[in-house]
């Protein structure tokens, strides 16, 4: 039986929005309080999930004392599958992969074995015949000629990467993770898992027809068809399909298309810089391993195993058997070969913590390599919670510090808190440690997070009170306090 993955892709719009005019100096007004939008993305992950247990939006006017007329627009790709099953086929021996999806639902509604543009394919795939009403029937964005829209995009796959893009229209990107960004224009648009982003479209095309949204896989092989709906202009009918076929997703592994577009983000002018200077730097290092014959992924060679007991309650109690004491390791062997398998494929399992000063400034190196297959490195979207960091860079290969600190961007870096690190290359990131808590930092792709990637940050628990009775329910914290509460 296959496998399944969930993938989520939410889209709101705003109407009417901004004159056309006003679109680049929009965004220099003042009224942008600190250069944060009004997106973000908050989610919640426990163990693996087909999707995060929660996903909102909050929103503010993006212009002070501006009245914007709201129509939302949430697109949603999913698929739903038996969570129990993948997680024991990721924790076998032999390994069994959870697969792909077999489609993607845009909305909660989607198509299987036929396709809306099947009229301009090649292949024996039949054309859907449908009313409209069906529960499989597309989500239509409705819209007026000459007006400015707003998409708000929010991705929350749990595998593979997307690719956004609208028949004969361009978007403007303005905001990435709830930060605005210099307006640049782009024909399609990389969408990773967890990142948001916030595009203008301007409907200036011919109104008397229709156009494809399309949504693609990227940074997998994909073995699942294109999603699709339809930008409808009023007053044209829904039901009048585009006369040109949908837009072509860019090949799955032409990174340089994912690399031009991370590499046009920056901050706009205004945007609160990084300190100059770090006070630590950890490196990080992406590595497929085998742990007792296992496949793992693991960091700076351990495989991240979550302790039974939370680790706020471990830490601001002082419950030093909760998890493992020692310092996790901050760098990797200087020969180690980041463009080859490793020669030594095992790892260990490990629930390290890294200590933090409270505001401290962390600087942290993502360094991708080789996985257990030769020539083979992926795609990784990683996500740090409680902070937003700075992204300073990306690089080919080995970082080297003597090298690649000197290209640091410490000018217009945006503020995110996603960031990808691409096949055999580095992403360089900088962070204040400035909200005490304990924080996991890890690969987006939950089957990887499953599977060991990644780490967890700590810094000021000593500040944290009034912690939930629910929050310390569990392993040694539940036998110590949960007692305690059941006798008073």
């Amino acid at each position: 039986m296959a496998s399944f993955q969930g993938l989520q892709f939410e889209l709101k719009l705003e109407t009417p929005f901004l004159s056309n005019s006003l679109i680049n100096s929009t965004l220099r007004e003042s009224s942008f309080t600190g250069m944060e939008s009004d997106s973000w993305e908050l989610h919640g992950q426990m163990g693996l999930h087909l999707s995060h247990s929660v996903l909102s939006i909050l929103e503010k006017p993006l212009i002070t004392g501006s009245k914007l007329k709201r129509q939302e627009h949430t697109f949603t790709m999913d698929i739903m599958g038996c969570k129990d099953q993948q997680e024991v086929g990721l924790s076998s021996k032999p390994f069994r992969w959870i697969g792909e999806p077999q489609t993607l639902l845009i909305n909660g509604r989607g198509q299987f074995n036929c396709s809306l543009s099947a009229h301009f394919s090649n292949t024996s795939t039949n054309a859907c015949t449908l009313r409209g009403d069906e529960q499989c029937a597309p989500q239509i964005l409705r819209v007026l000629p000459n007006r400015t829209y707003r998409l708000r995009i929010a991705s929350i796959t749990t595998l593979a990467s997307l690719n956004l893009a609208v028949g004969n229209h361009k978007m403007v990107v303005v905001e990435a993770d709830g930060n605005y960004v210099q307006p640049f224009e782009v024909e399609d648009m990389d969408i990773y898992s967890g990142e948001s982003y916030s595009v203008l479209l301007i409907t200036n095309q011919d109104q008397s027809k229709n156009y494809w949204i399309s949504v693609g896989v990227r940074g997998r092989k994909p073995q699942t068809p294109q999603a699709l709906t339809l930008l409808n202009y009023s007053p044209t009918s829904q039901s009048k399909l585009p006369i040109l076929p949908p837009p072509i997703t860019p090949t799955w592994n032409d990174y340089d298309h994912s690399k031009s577009f991370s590499n046009k983000i920056f901050a706009p002018m205004g945007s609160s810089k990084p300190p100059k200077n770090s006070d630590r730097q950890i490196i990080l290092l992406n590595t497929q391993n085998y742990i007792d014959g296992y496949i793992k992924w693991a960091i700076n060679n351990i495989s991240l195993l979550l302790p039974s007991t939370p680790y706020l309650g471990s830490i601001k109690y002082s419950l030093k058997s909760a998890f493992d004491s020692k310092n996790p390791p901050e760098n990797f062997a200087n020969d180690y070969d980041v463009m080859k398998p490793p020669i030594n494929p095992n790892s260990s399992n490990g629930n390290g913590v890294y200590m933090l000063g409270l505001n401290s400034t962390v600087d942290v190196i993502l360094q991708n390599a080789n996985a257990l297959a030769v020539n083979v490195s992926e795609i990784h979207p990683w996500h740090l919670h409680g902070h937003n960091f700075w992204v300073l860079g990306y690089g080919e290969g080995k970082f080297s510090a003597n090298k690649d600190e000197k290209k640091f961007n410490l000018r217009n870096p945006p503020l995110r808190n996603t960031v990808v690190i691409f096949p055999f290359g580095w992403t360089a990131l900088r962070f204040v440690a400035d909200n005490p808590g304990v924080w996991a930092f890890h690969c987006h792709i939950e089957p990887h997070l499953h599977m060991g990637m990644g780490v967890v940050f700590a810094q000021g628990v000593e500040h944290v009170n009034d912690i939930p009775d629910q929050a310390l329910a569990c392993g040694l914290t539940g036998k110590r306090f949960m007692k305690n509460t059941k006798q008073n």
